[in-house]
């Protein structure tokens, strides 16, 4: 074989992942009436999400105009909010208000990461659309339009982490996110495949954020905005593919010393399990019963089924033993002091502690008074975290998908509780019968906590019949949530 001649300047044909995206994103069908029924699931618990971070003062002061005063009338709107938004920004606001509680949905592969994080850029722009075209007397895209986006995108995002780890070359997950959102906008706003296989080029030049921020020492709130701000990236080259004719970059992957795979993946090209179809939005994984890192959802669920029995004989507690994943080991075992609330929902001794000692484990018990109590280090200081290989095994099967931990505590009188094992959370596809009630009183409650009763009412009623949402503009809907 040739050696590759760096001064040629013949342009190649692009790279084919990049043309496998543009070809999905242009031409698939989604037929799956599962993936539909699920996705519109997502879009409602997404929307728990973004109104239960409405609380949270840090969220909220994202939420805005980049600079005072640049709003847009007419623009894109922040469910739970009055402004009004370029597509760009509005885009980040959405993609940081799912985002910010760790609570929205959740794929984990050989990569993790939170396939609703898309939402910031499709609901930006099917927004933008919509009322653009109500302006000029057109038709804006419904509710089902979306979820057929919103497919598209989990499917993309979550089969490229089935094999390919970015984690482990330090990248963090929200690469995914622009990649997915970049190729869904781009084709929302019109584009032809050339231009999608364009826009895709440029997600793949920027590059990834480093996993600095979810990682001791450094863990730190960025991680609960860096979804949105990647899909403000994907906004951006969507509008710049589309509006502006920019010039795409065929091997921008596979480009010999320059392209993604020699300078950040190791030389290696990705890898793939399957064709892309409606496979990842079908087995979806839902935070619904806690606000936790999702390797850590099981051994939640355990130290709550712990607490009646363990919660009166704190101080006689000697160690307890927490068995997971081996992603969770490397994620979220963590030791010494925790310094803000991101620190505390990625650290799996907190989030089994709090449970123990109080029966429960919401969003707030991350916040300062609550991480004050001095009985929750007292027992992260007795835990023993170790990996269980068939927790790993089933992570990896592609027919299980579980994320099992298992919790026992030992007390200084050498008796102990049972070991309470659990493989999968109530958000997994084998307990959808059982999670979907709770997720649509998560919905309620979210909605009821935050808007005035008038206007939850009207949601919820909005909501109630999935084929009258399904048909309804997308501007409509979302407009129900402007305050």
């Amino acid at each position: 074989m040739s050696a590759h001649d760096i001064r040629s300047a013949v342009r190649p044909d692009p790279d084919q992942p990049m043309v496998d995206i543009a070809n999905y994103v242009a031409d698939y069908r989604v037929d799956s009436t599962e993936a539909y029924d699920t996705a519109r699931y997502m879009l409602l618990d997404s929307l728990a999400c973004s109104m239960l971070a409405m609380k949270f003062p840090e969220c909220v002061k994202h939420l805005g105009p980049v600079v005072p005063g640049a709003n847009l009338p007419g623009g894109a709107r922040v469910p739970g909010t009055s402004h009004e938004l370029d597509p760009v920004q509005a885009a980040f606001a959405i993609g940081t208000q799912v985002r910010w509680l760790d609570f929205n949905d959740t794929w984990l592969a050989a990569e993790w990461g939170h396939p609703s994080d898309n939402l910031g850029a499709i609901l930006a722009v099917a927004d933008y659309l919509g009322r653009k075209a109500e302006r000029e007397g057109g038709k804006g895209p419904t509710v089902r339009d979306v979820l057929a986006w919103a497919i598209k995108a989990h499917e993309i995002q979550g089969c490229y982490a089935l094999k390919n780890s970015f984690n482990r070359v330090g990248q963090d997950h929200v690469i995914l996110v622009r990649l997915a959102s970049t190729a869904v906008a781009t084709a929302m706003l019109g584009g032809n495949k050339e231009q999608i296989t364009t826009a895709v080029s440029h997600s793949w030049i920027d590059n990834g954020a480093l996993r600095t921020y979810r990682h001791a020492p450094n863990t730190g709130p960025r991680k609960s905005w860096a979804a949105g701000d990647a899909c403000r990236r994907a906004v951006t080259h969507a509008i710049n593919a589309v509006y502006r004719g920019v010039v795409g970059y065929p091997s921008a992957l596979s480009a010999k010393t320059w392209g993604y795979y020699d300078v950040a993946f190791k030389g290696n090209a990705f890898t793939f399990e399957r064709p892309f179809g409606s496979y990842v939005m079908e087995n979806v994984l839902f935070k619904i019963s806690y606000p936790a890192e999702f390797h850590a959802q099981t051994a939640v669920e355990c130290a709550m089924q712990l607490h009646g029995e363990v919660a009166g004989r704190l101080d006689e507690i000697e160690k307890i033993v927490i068995e997971t994943q081996e992603a969770g080991v490397r994620i979220i075992d963590k030791t010494g002091p925790l310094a803000n609330y991101a620190d505390r929902d990625h650290c799996i001794q907190y989030m089994v502690a709090v449970p123990l000692i109080f029966g429960r484990l919401t969003a707030d018990d991350y916040n300062d008074d609550v991480a004050a109590d001095p009985r929750i280090d007292a027992l992260r200081n007795k835990m023993q975290v170790s990996e269980n290989p068939r927790f790993t095994t089933d992570y990896f099967d592609a027919e299980k998908r579980y994320i099992g931990n298992a919790v026992q505590v030992f007390f200084k009188d050498g008796s102990s509780t049972g070991k309470v094992s659990i493989d999968y959370p109530i958000g997994h596809r084998r307990r959808r019968a059982e999670g979907i009630p709770v997720l649509l009183k998560k919905f309620e409650g979210a909605l009821k906590g935050y808007l005035p009763q008038h206007q939850a009412g009207r949601i919820l009623a909005a909501t109630a019949d999935p084929a009258s949402l399904d048909a309804m503009p997308i501007s409509e809907f979302l407009g129900l949530f402007t305050v």
